[in-house]
C-alpha cells in the first residue's frame, strides 16, 4: 500500500507542481509547449500529460525509497536533489536522443527546475499522507 501511495504521489506531483512550472516556463515564453499537453502519444494514444504523469509515478517509487528514511532538511534536500537530477539525467540522455530533440543549457537547467519542483511536490505529498495529528 506504501509503494501505491508513493505512485499516486509522484503522479499528483506532476498535475500539481511540475505542469504548473511548466505553465510559468511557457507564459515566460521560454518553453514553446503549454501546460496540461492533451495531444495523443503513440503507442497507446493517452493524452500526453497523463503519459508525463504516469511516469511521474513511477519516479515516485525510488524517490520514496530515497527519501522515507530522513528528516527534517535532509528530506527535503534529498527530494529535491533527486528530483532535480535523475529525471533530467534520463529525458536529457535518452528520451531527448530517442525522439531527436536538441539538448541545451536551456533545457538542462529548466528540467532541473522543474523537475526539482515535481520532487518537492512528491515529498509533501508523502509528508501529508504520513504526518501524525
Amino acid at each position: 500500500m506504501l509503494w501505491i501511495k508513493a505512485f499516486v504521489a509522484g503522479f499528483l506531483a506532476t498535475l500539481l507542481f511540475h505542469q504548473p512550472v511548466i505553465g510559468l516556463f511557457h507564459a515566460l515564453g521560454a518553453v514553446p509547449a503549454p501546460p496540461y499537453n492533451m495531444t495523443p502519444v503513440p503507442p497507446l494514444g493517452v493524452p500526453q500529460v497523463l503519459s508525463l504523469a504516469f511516469w511521474g509515478g513511477l519516479w515516485g517509487l525510488p524517490l520514496w525509497a530515497l527519501i522515507r528514511i530522513c528528516h527534517g532538511k535532509r528530506y527535503w534536500l534529498r527530494a529535491l536533489l533527486f528530483g532535480a537530477a535523475a529525471p533530467t539525467a534520463v529525458a536529457m540522455l535518452v528520451v531527448f536522443p530517442l525522439k531527436s530533440l536538441p539538448v541545451s543549457t536551456q533545457t538542462v537547467i529548466g528540467g532541473l527546475i522543474v523537475n526539482g519542483a515535481w520532487g518537492i511536490g512528491v515529498a509533501i505529498i508523502m509528508w501529508l499522507i504520513h504526518r501524525r495529528p
